[in-house]
């Protein structure tokens, strides 16, 4: 049942999340991200005010798996100039496999895109974990986050699956 789709890997080596973010890697779970109606898909765009909320998440994978949801921005502040990277925008852990964030625990709350300049990508990283983590320590700031580290931290691994979307600023009521 494991075919090695290059096809969903693909964007993410366009999209140079490969490389700046995570390693290469062979997807094996299927996660499905939504903003209200609209179903995320690698390199789609979508304006930061329908990103307020946390995205509609559900995973597949085995039901007596853990799993590892991280949100990322590696283009904070300026895709031209992140010195920030990476900005992180979520953590949750210790998610049941079949299931969804929520019944997960949230180390970092969630916090919504609004990148200030240019388009940036927003990243979800799903790893599976080798053991339940719990609760851990908040990261002491948002930036300057390494999902490398993170995971290599946390033996995490490689990732088992990635959804990344566009966003950037929008125009203020067009006033020229």
């Amino acid at each position: 049942m494991r075919h090695t789709n290059m096809s969903s890997v693909d964007p993410l080596i366009v999209g140079r999340v490969i490389g700046d973010v995570v390693d290469l890697f062979t997807p094996s779970v299927t996660m499905n991200v939504k903003y209200g109606s609209k179903n995320i898909s690698n390199g789609c765009e979508i304006k930061p005010s329908m990103t307020a909320e946390p995205p509609k998440i559900t995973i597949s994978g085995k039901s007596d798996a853990l799993y590892t949801l991280v949100m990322t921005d590696p283009d904070a502040p300026s895709p031209s100039e992140p010195t920030m990277r990476e900005l992180v925008h979520w953590i949750v852990v210790d998610i049941p496999g079949g299931s969804n964030p929520s019944r997960g625990k949230e180390i970092l709350p969630y916090m919504g895109p609004r990148p200030p300049v240019g388009i940036h990508r927003y990243i979800l990283v799903l790893f599976q974990q080798r053991a339940p983590i719990g609760l851990i320590e908040q990261p002491t700031g948002r930036a300057h986050f390494s999902t490398r580290h993170f995971s290599a931290y946390f033996g995490l691994g490689v990732p088992v699956s990635i959804v990344y979307f566009n966003s950037q600023k929008e125009p203020a009521n067009r006033r020229r």
